[in-house]
């Protein structure tokens, strides 16, 4: 949503919950693009970060186990004769 700087100073609450609900919101001035209204992004402490790579990192290492074999997967579509049933 565009905006001008103007209409925004009476809208100020609506437009900030507006952009921390994802709306991205847009402040103009004399119709160029003045500045945007974005959610602050908070990250985690650096220790549940860190915790959350290393479980990551653990994840993709682990040895992936292996499923049923393709070679045969679909042969309950077709008969004894080949042909589908």
């Amino acid at each position: 949503m565009r905006i001008s700087v103007t209409e925004a100073k009476a809208q100020l609450t609506e437009l900030v919950r507006r952009a921390e609900s994802g709306e991205e919101v847009i402040l103009t001035r004399h119709g160029q693009a003045a500045a945007r209204l974005t959610p602050v992004r908070t990250q985690p402490d650096p220790r549940t970060r860190r915790a959350i790579i290393d479980a990551v990192r653990r994840a993709g290492a682990a040895k992936a186990s292996p499923g049923p074999s393709a070679e045969r997967s679909q042969d309950f579509l077709y008969g004894e004769d080949g042909l589908p049933e």
